[in-house]
């Protein structure tokens, strides 16, 4: 091999090595309340998420996989959710996204749970990357004990195509779908951590 092959080579292998690392997804910080009983939360409900995206159904899209998450976790069992917004009328709540305590507390006590998930999904959608379009997704989760009313878990996982192939080559190698599943499922699994 001549000495333009051989330079040529060591290049693309190191370009390479950097998209690997480059493909690191950030921080993505998580709590978990170190002095609650994850084995007490048996039953949680979910209510619809703030869809703070430009696409419509994606606080829905992203609602359902979280409600199959979970119960593939094995950890909980989820009410319907058609239960839960039956309940959110008969209490009279306006706003689901934000929530005081009291409410939380009565939500608990209509829906018989011990945990209420809720929360936002702050991207859904294709963004530009050079010549070409890759997913990318934000979600913030957040589950409040129903008898106190407070946030005993949060977290916030972000999925975007921005590798070093996909910046420079357009070279996407996720549908919206998967991107979506994986950031619900690295979302769900840190509770299982507990």
């Amino acid at each position: 091999m001549n000495m333009f092959k051989k330079t040529f080579l060591g290049i693309l292998i190191f370009a390479l090595f950097i998209s690997m690392g480059c493909r690191s997804n950030g921080h993505n910080p998580y709590h978990v309340s170190q002095d609650v009983d994850f084995s007490f939360v048996k039953n949680v409900a979910v209510l619809p998420l703030e869809n703070l995206s430009n696409d419509k159904a994606a606080g829905q899209v992203v609602s359902r996989l979280i409600i199959s998450e979970l119960l593939a976790s094995g950890l909980v069992n989820v009410v319907v959710p058609g239960e839960v917004m039956t309940a959110v009328k008969d209490l009279k709540i306006k706003n689901t996204s934000s929530l005081n305590k009291n409410q939380i507390k009565d939500l608990g006590q209509e829906l018989k749970v011990q945990g209420i998930v809720m929360g936002s999904v702050e991207q859904y959608g294709y963004s530009k990357i050079g010549n070409s379009t890759a997913p990318e997704i934000t979600i913030t989760l957040m589950m409040a004990e129903t008898g106190s009313g407070d946030i005993i878990w949060s977290v916030t996982r972000r999925r975007g195509e921005d590798g070093f192939l996909a910046r420079h080559f357009g070279a996407s190698s996720q549908t919206l779908s998967k991107a979506t599943l994986d950031v619900v499922r690295e979302a769900v699994g840190t509770l299982t951590e507990y």
